[in-house]
C-alpha cells in the first residue's frame, strides 16, 4: 500500500511538472516567437507614458480580475451541488484550468484543471457540471453574436441584395427561433437524465448515475448561471471597448458592441488552441472592424494598428496573465486520491 502511495505521489508530481513546462513552452513559442508584438510595441511606445492611458489600462486589468472572479462564483455555485468549495479555491481552480487549457484544443483543459481540486466529489460529475457552466457561456456568446449579426447585415453589408427583402426577414425569424430553442434546451438539460437511459446500455450502465447532475438544477438556478455568464460577457466586451478607446479607435459604444459580439461569435466557432487565438483573434478583429470603417470612414493605418493592439493586449491581459498565474496553482492539483486502509480511494 505504501509503495502504491509513493508511486501515486511520484506520478502526480510528474504530471504537474509536465503541465507547468508545457504551459511555459507554449507561451514562449506562440507569443514570443509567433505573435506580431512589434505592432503592439509601436502602439504602446508613447501611449504607455500617458497618465490617462495608465489609468485606463489599470481599469482593464481590474476588470480581468472581475471577469474571472465572476467565473469562479459561477463554478462555485454549480459545483456546490456535489462539494462545497471556497471562493479562493474556486478562483484558483479557474486559473489552473486556464493554464491547463493553454495547450489543449478548444480549452478542454479547463475541465481537467478544475476538477482535480475536488476532494470528495466524483470527478466525472465535476466535469459534467463544469460543462454546464461552459455551455451557459457559449449560449450567451451565440445569442449575442447572432443578434449582432442581424444588426450588422443591413448596416454594414447594405450593398448586398441579401441585406434586405424576404431572405433577410427569414433569417431574422430563423435566428431568433434558434436562440429561443437553445435557451429552452438549456433550461431543460434535465432531459439528458432521461435520454441516457436509452443511450447508455449494458457495459455503460455504470455511467448512468453521473448524468443525474443535469437534474440537479432548477430553472431559477439555471437562470442565475445564465445571468453570471451574461455578466462575464459584458465585462470582457467592455474591456475590449476600453482598449479601443485607449488606442484612439473612435467608434460609438453600441456599434463597438455589435462588432465585438460578432468577433466573439466567430472565435467560438473556430476550433483553436487557446494560445493560437492570439493571431486568429487579431485577424478576425481587423476584418470585422474593416467592414465597419469601410462603410463609414476609411480604415486608416492608425485604426488598423489600434484594433490589432487592442485585440492583442486584451488577450494578454485576460488569458496570458491568468495562464501564468495559474501555473502557480498547478502543484496543488491531486490527480490521485489517497488510498484508504480498505483499498478504496
Amino acid at each position: 500500500m505504501k509503495n502504491l502511495s509513493k508511486l501515486q505521489k511520484l506520478l502526480n508530481l510528474l504530471i504537474q511538472l509536465v503541465i507547468f513546462v508545457m504551459t511555459y513552452l507554449y507561451i514562449y513559442h506562440q507569443v514570443l516567437q509567433k505573435a506580431d508584438l512589434s505592432s503592439l510595441q509601436v502602439a504602446l511606445k508613447t501611449d504607455l507614458l500617458k497618465p490617462e492611458f495608465q489609468t485606463g489600462l489599470l481599469l482593464v486589468a481590474t476588470l480581468m480580475l472581475v471577469n474571472w472572479s465572476v467565473e469562479a462564483v459561477k463554478w462555485k455555485y454549480l459545483i456546490g451541488k456535489v462539494e462545497e468549495v471556497s471562493f479562493i479555491n474556486a478562483f484558483q481552480a479557474v486559473l489552473t484550468g486556464i493554464s491547463v487549457s493553454s495547450f489543449i484544443p478548444n480549452r478542454v483543459g479547463e475541465f481537467f484543471g478544475r476538477i482535480f481540486i475536488l476532494k470528495t466529489a466524483s470527478r466525472i460529475e465535476g466535469i459534467l457540471i463544469t460543462v454546464v457552466g461552459s455551455i451557459s457561456q457559449l449560449l450567451i456568446t451565440v445569442i449575442m453574436g447572432s443578434v449582432a449579426l442581424l444588426v450588422f447585415i443591413p448596416q454594414y453589408l447594405s450593398t448586398s441584395g441579401f441585406a434586405h427583402g424576404y431572405l433577410y426577414h427569414s433569417l431574422i425569424v430563423l435566428v431568433l427561433s434558434l436562440d429561443f430553442l437553445l435557451v429552452g434546451l438549456f433550461f431543460k438539460l434535465s432531459f439528458l437524465t432521461t435520454l441516457k437511459e436509452r443511450i447508455l446500455q449494458n457495459g455503460l450502465r455504470r455511467l448512468r448515475k453521473f448524468f443525474r447532475v443535469f437534474a440537479f438544477y432548477h430553472n431559477r438556478e439555471m437562470g442565475m448561471v445564465l445571468l453570471l455568464s451574461f455578466t462575464r460577457y459584458l465585462v470582457f466586451s467592455t474591456q475590449f471597448y476600453l482598449l479601443l478607446l485607449l488606442f484612439d479607435v473612435r467608434i460609438p459604444y453600441f456599434n463597438a458592441l455589435v462588432l465585438i459580439a460578432i468577433i466573439y461569435l466567430v472565435m467560438a466557432i473556430i476550433p483553436t488552441i487557446a494560445l493560437t487565438e492570439l493571431g486568429i483573434r487579431g485577424s478576425v478583429a481587423l476584418y470585422i472592424f474593416g467592414l465597419y470603417f469601410g462603410q463609414h470612414v476609411p480604415m486608416t493605418g492608425k485604426n488598423s494598428l489600434g484594433v490589432f493592439a487592442a485585440s492583442t493586449l486584451l488577450w494578454m491581459i485576460n488569458l496570458g496573465i491568468p495562464t501564468l498565474i495559474g501555473t502557480l496553482f498547478v502543484f496543488r492539483l491531486r490527480f490521485f486520491r489517497k488510498i484508504s486502509p480498505d483499498g478504496n480511494s
